[in-house]
């Protein structure tokens, strides 16, 4: 396997022979990786071009630029995903993605392995302690025992499935991808990998007529050709071994059986492997706690309840969102049973 030396960010740097173990063994997320001592951070055309030592970092979080096309549901282009990671004295790098998900289940190991690394931006942390304190005065202030008790039993699951984010991550991640094959028609597919064959001998054939002068044209062939490839080759639509229907199905089903091999070990867990993430139980403690139920089954179908009756029309915050996002698909695909 060939080595390339990433270059360092910052003043703190690892010596050779570690960063050299520490890079083959980094468990990478699209062009990024985690390492056990560094993350490695790609640069305009070269994945894991740069590292920075776990000591040096002082956040790492997720951001995402919205075009028109994102908000109205429309539009080629709809959002871009980067992690930043600030390090050092006040310095920071954005990387960017091809898919959020990646972002997502990066961030989630390294809250895992680097619980002191802040995984949000200080922006966003003001912002939810505010969300955060107005939502604390909608809560009933003495609960019964019977509530307290689901409230401590729910949180108690939370906290177990919080210590490996990385599992919730994927199966929230498979689900949607599962969610948007289901409402994908498979013929367009199909189509843009024929535009694509297209574009790739139109590219050729306009390389061939530009060199050996046969033509001007040839030149403006192979852009129009290349700008379709590259175009194609990033919109995630073409059919390939992990992008098909089959595959995206056995990566749920992985996701889940990972799930419930892990919730096996604790007792009674309150949800089915199917639904078992952290922001569903953050919901049925909410439920719980602004006095909407008093046990975890009513609890549970409360939840259930008011996911089903958020659309595009309800406003929410930024925290709910967040969950909403995460979970809904995995009711959607079971229909909420």
């Amino acid at each position: 396997m060939l080595y390339f030396k990433p270059a360092r960010l910052g003043e703190v740097g690892l010596d050779d022979r570690q960063l050299k173990a520490d890079k083959k063994a980094c468990l990478t997320f699209g062009p990024c990786g985690v390492g056990e001592k560094a993350l490695y951070l790609s640069s305009l055309f070269m994945d894991r071009r740069f590292y920075v030592p776990v000591s040096n970092i002082r956040r790492a979080y997720k951001r995402v630029a919205m075009s028109k096309g994102a908000f109205t549901g429309k539009g080629i282009f709809g959002s871009i995903p980067y992690l930043v990671v600030e390090y050092g004295n006040g310095e920071s790098v954005q990387c960017t993605f091809k898919h959020e998900n990646h972002v997502d289940m990066m961030l989630a190991e390294i809250r895992r392995r680097f619980p002191h690394i802040k995984t949000m931006s200080e922006a966003a942390a003001k912002k939810l302690a505010e969300a955060e304190a107005a939502e604390e005065a909608r809560y009933k202030k003495n609960l019964s025992a019977t509530a307290q008790a689901s409230v401590d039993e729910l949180r108690r699951a939370r906290a177990f499935l919080e210590e490996r984010p990385d599992l919730s991550t994927r199966l929230a991640a498979a689900s949607k991808a599962k969610r948007v094959d289901a409402m994908t028609n498979p013929v367009h597919k199909w189509v843009a990998l024929a535009i694509f064959c297209f574009a790739l001998v139109a590219a050729v054939y306009g390389a061939y007529t530009w060199l050996s002068d046969s033509g001007d044209y040839g030149l403006y062939i192979t852009l129009a050709g290349l700008t379709a490839l590259f175009f194609f080759a990033g919109a995630n639509v073409l059919p390939t071994a992990r992008n098909n229907r089959r595959a995206i199905a056995a990566a749920l089903e992985r996701a889940r059986a990972d799930m419930a091999e892990y919730i096996a070990g604790y007792p009674d867990f309150p949800l089915p492997a199917r639904y078992a993430h952290p922001a569903t139980l953050s919901r049925m403690i909410r439920s719980l706690r602004e006095g909407r139920s008093e046990t975890i089954p009513e609890a549970y179908e409360d939840m259930k309840a008011v996911l089903r009756s958020l659309n595009s029309d309800v406003r929410v915050s930024q925290t709910e969102y967040d969950e909403v996002v995460a979970i809904k698909p995995m009711f959607l695909l079971e229909n909420y049973q």
